[in-house]
């Protein structure tokens, strides 16, 4: 298990500097829908998400898919419990999930993937969005989810 890809931080440090990445937001105040507390917060009836600091959205809101029939994507509050670039899941034969950010203890996870079909609970975000949330999430770091 690798938790860096070092080129990738350096050109998204580079892009969210220089303004580059889409979907980025100049400090806005967060919708209602989420804590001043929170670092991540998702819409799952709007299917956005955004990154937060204070209250303020500093990345976002971007378009996700989250969890189907049988899989609903948890509601709640919680903590973000590690990260995994190159995580591959254990659970669903092996599939890719790039950059990995997991919230809660049963395997949800932010990260890489197609945002036309639904996950198994997961919050799948477009390639650049995940690599944004990879970087702007950190261990311990309060993740809101909302219907």
């Amino acid at each position: 298990m690798r938790l860096a890809r070092p080129l990738a931080g350096a050109l998204l440090a580079t892009a969210t500097t220089a303004g580059l990445l889409t979907g980025t937001a100049s400090a806005a105040a967060a919708p209602a829908s989420c804590s001043a507390t929170a670092r991540a917060c998702v819409d799952l009836s709007e299917g956005t998400a955004w990154l937060m600091d204070r209250g303020e959205v500093t990345y976002g809101p971007v378009e996700v898919t989250s969890g189907g029939q049988g899989h609903r994507t948890p509601t709640g509050t919680f903590a973000v419990t590690y990260k995994d670039i190159d995580h591959r899941s254990r659970a669903y034969d092996d599939a890719p999930m790039p950059y990995a950010v997991f919230f809660t203890t049963s395997g949800v996870a932010f990260h890489e993937g197609d945002r036309n079909s639904r996950s198994h609970g997961c919050v799948r975000l477009s390639p650049d969005a995940a690599a944004a949330f990879y970087e702007g999430l950190q261990p311990g770091d309060a993740v809101q989810v909302r219907r």
